[in-house]
């Protein structure tokens, strides 16, 4: 497994020149935690970024029926990888397919990288930001306001968990 400065550059987050709504909403992103002997990644297309309490900090959301969830519950630090537009079959791969059943990895092609904080990216990010946990919540049904988010985003009341970190290394290529 290749380490982080073998592939990436490190900037700062405020040199980040992506359009967020583009990145999160449009190119979508893998969220990975764990160590590098065992670890889960999924794709996402919701979170955001941003300041809060004065750091840098991204909010990215798990549902706990995910396997996902569990490495997440585990890990402090987790990466938010972002793959380029042309890798929309890997994140189809990792939005269907569960990591319980299915070896990721070796399905996809994907290649592992150790980043600075021992958490795992892959070869194929253009964009990777490195998060440490400082805040997690879970959505509540009673603060959400129009009854047809609920009624179509929460058929299984399978709420997401909101995991709020500090943005500790942005690598790109």
């Amino acid at each position: 497994m290749k380490k982080w400065d073998e592939v990436f550059t490190k900037i700062k987050p405020e040199e980040i020149k992506d359009n967020v709504f583009d990145l999160i909403g449009y190119e979508w992103f893998l969220i990975s935690a764990g160590t590098t002997d065992s670890f889960n990644t999924m794709t996402a297309s919701w979170g955001t970024t941003g300041v809060f309490w004065n750091k840098p900090i991204s909010i990215c959301f798990v549902r706990p029926t995910r396997h996902t969830f569990n490495f997440m519950e585990e890990s402090d630090v987790y990466t938010l990888s972002f793959l380029g537009t042309q890798n929309k079959t890997i994140h189809k791969v990792c939005g269907s397919k569960s990591g319980r059943d299915t070896d990721k990895i070796k399905e996809t092609g994907l290649k592992p990288v150790v980043t600075e904080n021992g958490s795992i990216t892959y070869e194929q990010a253009r964009l990777v930001l490195e998060c440490k946990k400082v805040y997690f919540d879970d959505l509540k049904p009673v603060f959400i306001l129009p009854d047809d988010i609920d009624e179509k985003f929460y058929p299984d009341m399978d709420y997401h968990r909101m995991y709020f970190g500090e943005i500790l290394n942005v690598y790109q290529k």
